[in-house]
């Protein structure tokens, strides 16, 4: 597991433009054995002891877990980004993929659907979170203010 960081990714100049710090920037595959390398990334990038460190685990993992089910991220050599930026307001994490034909992330809150609690699980932790599509990209991000 090999963090990467790239000034031309979106992700990392949004967090300059907003004078928040990158903590870490780490691409996986688009598979589901993946999922916890990026749970890994994001505690070793916050710190055991930074106080919503569950939190920010449990979101990032529902976000990649969305991304590789369903985006083009999950096909042969798709790949999944995820970003660690720490401001003195908070914490934000930024899921991008490589797209998809769907429609835009949905937040089901209904007890027995079948799917779709993990946005509802992102609505409900976050402080903020919210989606950006492009044609050949998603990215997902929430932030959590500072305890």
């Amino acid at each position: 597991m090999a963090a990467t960081a790239r000034a031309s990714d979106p992700a990392e100049l949004l967090a300059a433009m907003t004078g928040g710090a990158v903590l870490g920037s780490l691409t996986i595959p688009g598979r589901p054995e993946h999922v916890r390398e990026a749970r890994v990334f994001a505690a070793k990038a916050l710190g055991d002891l930074h106080p919503a460190l569950d939190n920010i685990v449990l979101l990032t993992s529902e976000l990649v877990t969305n991304a590789i089910t369903h985006s083009r991220s999950r096909q042969h050599d798709g790949a999944v980004q995820i970003v660690v930026t720490e401001s003195e307001g908070g914490v934000r994490v930024e899921v991008s993929d490589e797209g998809s034909e769907l429609s835009a992330p949905v937040v089901r809150s209904e007890v027995f659907a079948s799917d779709g609690h993990g946005l509802f699980l992102v609505q409900s932790l976050a402080d903020q979170w919210g989606y950006v599509r492009g044609n050949n990209c998603t990215t997902v991000w929430f932030w959590l203010a500072g305890s």
